[in-house]
C-alpha cells in the first residue's frame, strides 16, 4: 500500500480527481492532507485544548496542532504530491516541499 500525502492549493479539486482516477485504476494508495478547510484549520487548536480571549493564541494553538499533524503525515508518506496555485502564495505547501 502507497501511502501519498497530498499537499498545496485548497481551492480546486485536484485531490479528488486524483484519488478518483487511483480508485478507478485499482492503486492500492492511502492519501493524507492537511486539512482543506479554512475554518476547520484555523478552530482545531480551540477545538482541542479550549478556546482563547485573543485570537494570537487561538492561532497558535491552531497552528501548533496542524504542524503535528502535517509533520507525522510527511513522515508517513512515501510520496509527497504538492500543488502550487496561481491566484494565492502559498506557504504552507511551500514549507511542506521543504521539509
Amino acid at each position: 500500500m502507497l501511502n501519498v500525502y497530498l499537499s498545496g492549493e485548497i481551492h480546486s479539486d485536484w485531490r479528488k480527481e486524483i484519488i478518483e482516477l487511483c480508485k478507478k485504476e485499482n492503486l492500492s494508495v492511502i492519501f493524507t492532507s492537511p486539512i482543506t478547510n479554512h475554518e476547520d484549520s484555523d478552530n482545531c487548536g480551540v477545538e482541542i485544548l479550549g478556546s482563547e480571549e485573543k485570537n494570537f493564541w487561538k492561532d497558535n494553538k491552531g497552528a501548533k496542532i496542524n504542524s503535528i499533524k502535517t509533520k507525522k503525515s510527511i513522515q508517513d508518506c512515501d510520496v509527497m504530491i504538492v500543488k502550487f496555485g496561481e491566484k494565492y502564495k502559498q506557504w504552507n505547501a511551500a514549507f511542506d516541499a521543504g521539509y
